[in-house]
């Protein structure tokens, strides 16, 4: 057991307080370099809409999703041009393409929030467990966690797919498996350097248990590392979700799905183009603001950045 005098037991339990997130001119910087990079703030903006109306699309969107209108498609049987009625148009089947958008930006949002929630949950255990423990436990999970990383994460979605079965809840959780690695090596790394620091040891000095030390002197160091990942793992969890209903094996249908979208749309990209245009610009643009939005959270957070800012 190491040894501390006293007041280096004080000072090293205070350097275990300071995290980003609880320095005292942290917020008040985040504030001003937000609102002098317009491309984060409108970014954020931008992802600040899309919730609104993933939340309250049951109030936002002029029609049901699912209602197949008598006057939604051509006296020939083709979709209607966006007009007054239909602003965005119908597609092959009648319905509002405008609702079906707004619903399945709900639809996105809600896999992509979830999904990454729960492999961020997997990957920051399974990387604290092995940074911390080490030894042959470490080994175990980290050669784990390098097999799952060695499938491609499309093939390997798709084959648990089809293995499971498509729903919603199991597109969820199927993501959630595939792409907590990431996250995981990552996590691992630091708990590596940070088990070895003052405050930790301190911590083993006075007899803390381990359940203690990870949950009140390693885990808020890394809060940075979620956030970030966690904004950026949004993005691809949607992209990856958009890919599987293109596929046919994503959500099940007739519930609203960009990906489902985009694939009947481009069987019409020269007839109806409005079919293909909404929801690709809808997926492009919201994939792009959750990128741009954890670039700027990467910069803020990045330690040569705040000591640039202090």
């Amino acid at each position: 057991m190491i040894n501390l005098p006293e007041n280096e037991l004080t000072v090293a339990f205070s350097a275990s307080e300071t995290t980003v997130l609880s320095q005292p001119n942290f917020w008040r910087r985040a504030g001003r370099s937000l609102l002098h990079d317009p491309v984060a703030l409108c970014s954020f903006a931008f992802i600040l809409l899309l919730t609104v109306v993933a939340v309250f699309a049951p109030l936002i969107a002029p029609y049901d999703p699912l209602r197949q209108f008598s006057n939604g498609l051509s006296f020939v049987g083709a979709p209607v041009a966006p007009n007054g009625h239909f602003l965005l148009g119908t597609d092959a089947s009648g319905r509002d393409v405008l609702s079906r958008l707004i619903f399945g930006a709900r639809v996105s949002l809600l896999v992509g929030v979830v999904a990454t929630g729960l492999a961020s949950l997997i990957g920051v255990v399974i990387g604290t467990v092995a940074g911390y423990v080490g030894g042959v436990t470490e080994s175990i999970l980290m050669r784990f966690t390098d097999m799952v990383l060695s499938f491609p994460i499309l093939l390997f979605c798709v084959a648990l797919i089809a293995v499971t079965g498509p729903s919603t809840r199991n597109v969820v959780l199927v993501i959630a498996f595939a792409y907590w690695t990431y996250l995981a090596r990552v996590v691992r790394g630091q708990v590596l350097s940070i088990k070895e620091r003052e405050f930790v040891n301190a911590a083993r000095t006075l007899g803390v248990g381990h359940i203690k030390i990870i949950r009140k002197h390693i885990i808020p160091h890394l809060i940075p590392t979620i956030i970030v990942y966690g904004t950026l793992g949004v993005a691809t969890s949607i992209l990856i979700e958009a890919s599987l209903s293109f596929l046919g094996i994503g959500v099940p249908l007739p519930q609203a799905s960009w990906g489902e979208m985009i694939s009947e749309g481009q069987q019409y990209f020269q007839s109806a183009p409005w079919l293909l245009v909404a929801p690709g610009v809808a997926l492009i643009l919201t994939v792009l603001a959750f990128n741009l939005a954890g670039d700027w959270l990467t910069d803020l957070l990045d330690p040569a950045v705040q000591e640039m800012g202090s």
